[in-house]
């Protein structure tokens, strides 16, 4: 299958597993899952998708960059949900231990605003929190040309009782992120 193919099923799997679902004969359950049955038996109905097989919504799992979905392998079927943010449904995660260090990538017209309120969700369900300055910076070109990297004290973070969640293995997740716990970047 090629990359294009794939990179339009991924969009239209967005679309129902978070955009719109209710346009869809589709149930999510309270942490977004969906049977992936139900998924491929909605795909097998649209002429743009009958070419779709399970394989290649495997194949969408990997394609480069963040990982949008999972699936969940149940003693009743597969299940599959978009990830973090990603979601029609706020999905709820173990908190975790973070590192000491983590990173978010930002605007500079935003960094005023953060220092005085802290990082907030804004239209997401989270704050997303990088491993590395790196992916930061990745995740902000998105929203930027000139994006700004902030570094969170994740350890004092945890420590005074912020919950961390980690849905893949580079981005950690809060609620909200008081000011208390960024340092100011270098400019």
């Amino acid at each position: 299958m090629n990359t294009p193919q794939l990179q339009k099923l991924s969009k239209f799997l967005s679309l129902l597993l978070r955009h719109r679902p209710e346009k869809f004969p589709l149930a999510l359950d309270a942490a977004g899952y969906a049977r992936l049955a139900d998924i491929m038996r909605i795909l097998k109905g649209l002429p743009n998708f009958r070419w779709a097989t399970r394989a290649d919504v495997d194949a969408v799992l990997t394609l480069p960059g963040r990982q949008r979905f999972e699936i969940v392998i149940r003693p009743d079927g597969d299940y599959i949900r978009a990830l973090y943010g990603h979601t029609a449904l706020r999905p709820e995660y173990e908190a975790v231990t973070p590192p000491d260090v983590l990173y978010h990538g930002t605007t500079p017209e935003a960094l005023e605003t953060i220092f005085q309120e802290g990082l907030k969700p804004m239209a997401r369900q989270y704050v997303h929190l990088a491993e590395d300055e790196a992916t930061a910076r990745s995740i902000a070109l998105r929203h930027t040309h000139e994006p700004v990297i902030l570094t969170v004290d994740a350890a004092a973070a945890h420590a005074a009782g912020i919950a961390f969640y980690h849905p893949t293995p580079l981005i950690y997740l809060v609620e909200t992120m008081p000011p208390a716990y960024l340092k100011r970047p270098k400019i």
